[in-house]
């Protein structure tokens, strides 16, 4: 029987092989919806249109399939291995997905003459040694802060380390031994970097035996300073041992607890290294709707660690509670990933017991926080619902916020908000330009004139706008969205947040934009709560803009938007007139003076600099 697309299983399956291999298959759109891999891929695709499915989420799969490709491979473990690529290219809605797009973050040491220890998260361009990947960023910072308090490496950028002209508070603190300006020798700091090296190498034995060398080999040279200074980081150093020594277990393991729940899964994985809790995080991937137990378990696995960037730290051991269908072929695809031995462990016993138990015990408790939260949020959804009296349930909620400093770098913020709470995915930023500075109006009405523009009713409509904002903006935007939105058949409905007295949470004002009826709430109303949560996330997300590009436009010289002028001709001017101010107050006949700047380009740049 053909699928309600007019695709034709029988005819195809006659084309199918009996070889292990991947199959895609596509919607009456295109669109890839499930990407799977079999041992018999003619066997596999047979059972997919069998007449009696039992399974909910498979008979809906089945019905909107309109093609399937199929790529055979040498074996199962190859399958596993394309399977899990071609999931991270399409992200099909039947799959289970690691919803993890964040790279992970990175210590770096850095290659310059005095290194600087730093927090890396990304491409990793610069030069120097990276330390991790960490489980999260939280870790990371704790490291670096931990690592401040040991060894006296600096950890500031070096557009700051070129800038100072004298020690900064943290020399002051005892926390860098100010390389910028002189306050230690080459050889001192190397020694330093050497040791910091060794410890986030895990060899801390190794830096202890350095550091009490040291100390003793200076009170024996009578340098009762520098051996105080040893005898500190010795101490220091001591504590953190002390602290993190809470395994005696050695080696490397990951440690993973899994718990799934009314639709919601979540794995929570302990890293220990070196016998310690090097720190844990909890993962939740996108399950698609009565997807079983065991699917959930092959596709993160998989996923997981199959990715690129956890690889390149695979332990040899994974303890998992059960073992299931499917672990025999990821043990064997991360084998020929790695070139090493991956084992996944399930009947351990003593401390690894412990660790299990406690990996599980935060799996469950983080997916009961979970549900908890959905159904407050959905609880919140339900009240905002009768307050403004829809007859249809809110899907989505968009709030739009401005942000500047004194009309400088202006920047709107566009967050959307769905019936599981905020979905960043959606989150937008505007840059607006060619308004007269601190103008509000101008730049919500540029804001959302870019959110609507070709808007159609198969775009992503809200059905509730929310603007950070008192009546005068709220009825910009209304005219903005009256003009884009005409063809609609069910525009969104605006709703204006105007601040109470002393900006206090609490005393909005809620005005409705096409009638401008303004009404307050109770302060503990939670359809209030859900208001003040999205005007909130707004307003953050518009500031965190507008930082960025402020910073961004006081760290960039005048001379670097002159067309004609790159760095050369930049570090040219700036050496030979002696400074930025310099080359701004300079004539032509004085900027055509500068070696590489030719009469015309100091034409250029004159009349560049004078607007």
């Amino acid at each position: 029987m053909p699928t309600d697309n007019g695709f034709e299983p029988k005819n195809f399956l006659k084309t199918v092989s009996n070889q292990a291999g991947v199959y895609r298959m596509y919607d009456v759109s295109a669109t890839v919806i499930y990407v799977g891999k079999a041992k018999d891929l003619k066997k596999r695709l047979s059972s997919y249109f069998r007449k009696n499915l039992s399974n909910v989420k498979t008979q809906a799969l089945v019905k909107s399939i309109a093609n399937i490709d199929v790529t055979v491979t040498h074996s199962e473990t190859d399958a596993l291995i394309l399977e899990n690529d071609y999931i991270k290219q399409y992200m099909p809605k039947y799959n289970v997905l690691l919803r993890d797009d964040k790279s992970y973050p990175y210590i770096l040491l850095s290659g310059h003459k005095h290194p600087r220890l730093a927090y890396h998260r990304g491409a990793r361009r610069e030069k120097g040694q990276y330390f991790g990947p960490y489980p999260n960023g939280g870790a990371v910072r704790e490291s670096l802060h931990l690592l401040q308090k040991i060894f006296p490496i600096r950890q500031c950028s070096d557009i700051y380390y070129k800038a100072r002209s004298r020690p900064c508070l943290q020399y002051q603190l005892k926390r860098c031994n100010a390389p910028c300006v002189g306050k230690v020798s080459d050889e001192d700091y190397q020694h330093q970097v050497k040791l910091v090296e060794l410890f986030l190498k895990g060899k801390d034995q190794q830096v202890m035996k350095s550091l009490v060398d040291n100390m003793e080999k200076a009170a024996q040279d009578f340098e009762y300073e520098k051996a105080a200074q040893y005898r500190d980081q010795i101490t220091a150093l001591t504590k953190v041992s002390e602290q993190q020594e809470v395994s005696k277990t050695s080696g490397n393991m990951d440690v993973v607890g899994v718990s799934y729940q009314s639709g919601i899964a979540c794995f929570h994985i302990l890293f220990i290294r070196d016998g310690k809790i090097f720190g844990s995080r909890s993962y939740y991937p996108k399950v698609p709707t009565h997807t079983e137990l065991i699917e959930v378990l092959t596709s993160f696995i998989g996923q997981f660690y199959l990715n690129s960037d956890i690889q390149r730290t695979v332990p040899s051991e994974i303890l998992i509670e059960e073992k299931f269908d499917g672990l025999t072929e990821i043990e064997q695809a991360l084998i020929k990933s790695l070139g090493k031995k991956v084992v996944f462990k399930s009947n351990v016993r003593g401390e690894r017991a412990s660790f299990l138990r406690l990996a599980q015990t935060n799996a469950s408790n983080s997916v009961m926080t979970r549900l908890a939260h959905k159904n407050t949020v959905e609880q919140r959804f339900v009240l905002l619902q009768e307050v403004l009296e829809l007859s249809k349930p809110i899907q989505r909620m968009e709030c739009f916020d401005i942000s500047h400093s004194m009309g400088e770098s202006t920047v709107a913020s566009c967050v959307v908000f769905n019936r599981e709470g905020p979905n960043k995915a959606d989150y937008r930023r505007y840059n607006i330009s060619g308004i007269t500075g601190g103008d509000d109006y101008a730049a919500m009405k540029q804001a959302i004139s870019r959110r609507f523009d070709k808007i159609s009713n198969s775009g992503k409509v809200p059905d509730i706008l929310f603007i950070d904002g008192g009546l005068g903006q709220l009825r910009i935007a209304q005219e903005v969205v009256d003009e884009k939105c005409i063809n609609l058949d069910e525009p969104p409905i605006l709703v204006g947040v105007a601040k109470g007295e002393g900006r206090k949470p609490g005393l909005e004002t809620l005005i409705l934009g096409e009638t401008e009826v303004e009404f307050n709430l109770k302060s503990d109303s939670p359809a209030l709560h859900l208001i003040q949560h999205i005007r909130d996330e707004s307003h953050r997300f518009a500031i965190t803009g507008h930082r960025n590009k402020r910073q961004k436009t006081r760290n960039t010289s005048t001379l670097e938007g002159i067309p004609g002028v790159g760095p050369k001709r930049r570090k040219a001017l700036l050496q030979f007139l002696g400074g930025l101010q310099e080359v701004k107050s300079a004539s032509v006949a004085q900027l055509s003076k500068v070696p590489g700047i030719s009469s015309e380009m100091a034409q250029t740049i004159y009349d560049s600099l004078r607007g």
